[in-house]
């Protein structure tokens, strides 16, 4: 499965910052495990990312203990499973092409373990057919229209665009420990090493 899969990496990470630290690479690297399950959108992800500033951390404006009941209006609403695997298959190439391009654009890495950005893009094309907007899937949000709305997880993100901080690990820069040699990836790759096609339920 994709979470045991997402433990191992971890394991192996955490592994390859201690050898990294201790080849003094200048970057400060947290690496963690995000879990969220939401019918379509269920995915797991890899992050790996500078602490940010306090004022760029997004926190559940919910006071703690208790839970938010949101409404959210799926563009796949009413679709047959025919139907939304084909806007699935369209947004799988067309996210896959973007995050070519934008690799080569920004300078930028894929990670050395390939199946990071194969879950991650397969996680913005499934955003992109239920929300409109290839919204970073690795992250939660209490209201996911909203943050569309606003466009800074938008991919690419704000912290992505103004200093390079790709949350999600999609984009990495060649001094991150886990920044590999790959600039590209296949659709067929992406569907195969993110463990298949989209879900249907």
């Amino acid at each position: 499965s994709i979470l045991l899969h997402c433990s191992s990496f971890c394991s192996r990470a955490k592994a390859k910052m201690v050898n990294a630290r201790s080849k003094r690479v200048s970057i400060t690297t947290v690496l963690s495990a995000v879990f969220f399950a939401g019918g379509h959108d269920s995915l797991v992800g890899i992050s790996a990312f500078s602490p940010a500033p306090a004022s760029l951390m997004r926190v559940s404006s919910a006071p703690r203990g208790t839970h938010q009941t949101l409404s959210m209006t799926r563009k796949d609403d009413g679709l047959t499973d025919e139907e939304r695997q084909v806007k699935m298959d369209k947004a799988l190439k067309a996210m896959t092409a973007f995050s070519n391009k934008y690799i080569e654009k920004t300078d930028t890495k894929y990670c050395t373990d390939m199946s990071v950005p194969a879950v991650v893009i397969k996680g913005l094309a499934e955003h992109k057919v239920a929300l409109g907007a290839p919204l970073c899937p690795c992250r939660f949000y209490d209201d996911k229209e909203k943050e569309v709305k606003e466009g800074y997880w938008n991919c690419p993100c704000v912290p992505m665009r103004e200093r390079k901080e790709c949350h999600c690990m999609l984009f990495l820069t060649e001094d991150n420990a886990f920044a590999g040699d790959q600039t590209k990836i296949t659709v067929e790759e992406v569907i195969k090493l993110s463990g298949g096609a989209a879900s249907q339920e």
